[in-house]
């Protein structure tokens, strides 16, 4: 029994779509505190960095800081990041999470099912924080990561090489893409985390 159902799970992890490289980035609709709700067709024409986190996550936190910065530099030439916290009673904590961080940029609040969703991560599996999703000036989501994929571990660097290249390129470089920035993603982790990153069982 025990190994007929191990076998299942496999089986549908083998199954799972995944985060393939350069599909269409779906509509998402980000709530804010104050009622407000952004689309994240809205930042069309911009290199959008989306961030789904856990308020209470020092990984998430690390990430929502490098990206401000990064949107310091990289915003006047189209950067823009957006974070959506997804954890119990983030309505309430996301204030303070945007305060205490100093963040110049938008922090709304989603469902942990519209996260999964947008990811295409299957809710059996164990989802490491943050989430980060690039998306292309077309809306094309370029690159996924986890928050214990080897990109996260210098999220500056990888983050600023990323951004910059995707920034770099023009409207009509569809040719160019693969080439320049070969989108990179992973299969969902298994198992918990033992580092900083946060997870979401």
């Amino acid at each position: 029994m025990i190994s007929r159902l191990f076998s299942t799970v496999l089986a549908l992890a083998a199954a799972l779509p995944g985060a393939e490289a350069s599909r269409p980035a779906p509509e998402y609709a980000v709530k804010l505190p104050s009622g407000q709700q952004l689309l994240l067709s809205q930042f069309r024409g911009k290199v959008v960095a989306l961030e789904f986190l856990l308020t209470t996550c020092p990984a998430c936190q690390d990430a929502s800081r490098v990206m401000n910065q990064l949107h310091k530099e990289y915003g006047p030439r189209g950067f823009q990041p957006l974070g959506v916290a997804i954890n119990e009673m983030a309505m309430m904590l996301v204030p303070d999470y945007v305060r205490d961080l100093q963040l110049g940029f938008p922090v709304g609040v989603g469902t942990r099912e519209s996260c999964l969703d947008f990811l295409r991560h299957s809710a059996v599996l164990r989802m490491m924080m943050p989430q980060l999703v690039l998306i292309d000036r077309k809306g094309v989501i370029r690159g996924q990561y986890a928050g214990d994929d080897p990109f996260m571990k210098d999220k500056e660097k990888s983050l600023r090489a990323q951004v910059e290249a995707l920034l770099n390129e023009t409207a009509g470089a569809a040719g160019a893409r693969k080439a320049k920035t070969p989108a990179r993603s992973k299969t969902p982790s298994r198992a918990a985390s033992t580092g900083p990153a946060g997870s979401v069982q």
